[in-house]
């Protein structure tokens, strides 16, 4: 699976974005798409995480502002972002599990993308 995210950039406090992130390759087992955030020196954490079935989660940061949605027609996945504050500044990956059977087992697997560096000026 590969994975391209775009709509990064710089916006002021209050303002909103929009990420999306298209998905190629082996698509038949994708179990849900997210969207993680990482700034220097820290962890990545996860923003929004939407599967196939099941609920759609949020980091209690995020919720009330964000929103993760997903065009399965598309195979793009994509993040509302909305009264954006400086502490959401950090770059943005792309995320994508596959869960598959070979018959005995059943396998995980997670993708990353390159990234998208949104930045939030106060």
């Amino acid at each position: 699976v590969q994975l391209q995210a775009s709509g990064g950039g710089l916006v002021q406090a209050g303002g909103s974005l929009r990420l999306s992130c298209a998905a190629s390759g082996t698509l038949s087992d994708i179990s849900a798409m997210a969207w993680y955030r990482q700034t220097p020196g820290t962890a990545r954490e996860l923003v929004a995480r939407k599967p196939d079935i099941g609920t759609t989660t949020y980091a209690e940061s995020v919720k009330g502002r964000f929103t993760i949605s997903r065009d399965n027609a598309e195979n793009t996945v994509y993040l509302q972002m909305n009264s954006l504050k400086p502490e959401d500044t950090a770059v943005y990956y792309c995320n994508a599990e596959r869960e598959w059977s070979d018959g005995a087992n059943w396998h995980k697997m997670k993708y990353y993308g390159q990234g998208t560096l949104v930045t939030v000026s106060s």
